[in-house]
């Protein structure tokens, strides 16, 4: 399984973008599927290319998550990370919403 992992990107230089992790270290991303991509943006990185452009506010939902996964693995608290799900119903995608409600899938 691979896992997207939000970068902020800092500078670009052709196809290779150089992005902040996480912990603050440095990476190489590929670019090449996101030529648009700039510094201060934000991608969802994964083994090495960017595969989306993200909004800050999603990337920082996502390094929370992951921050939570981790902490759970460890025998800690994972309910902030996951605070925007906490209180609040699931949701399906909309194109899973229209099949249900054509009764098209089972509840």
């Amino acid at each position: 399984m691979c896992i997207g992992t939000p970068l902020r990107i800092v500078a670009v230089d052709g196809i290779v973008g150089t992005a902040e992790d996480a912990a603050g270290a440095r990476v190489a991303v590929d670019l090449s599927l996101l030529p648009e991509v700039g510094p201060g943006d934000w991608v969802l990185d994964f083994l090495g290319a960017a595969r989306r452009r993200l909004e800050e506010e999603e990337a920082l939902q996502i390094r929370a998550a992951l921050d939570a996964l981790a902490a759970a693995m460890n025998g800690g608290s994972f309910e902030d990370g996951f605070a925007d799900l906490i209180d609040r119903e699931p949701t399906l995608p909309p194109h899973l919403e229209a099949a249900r409600a054509a009764g098209l899938t089972e509840a």
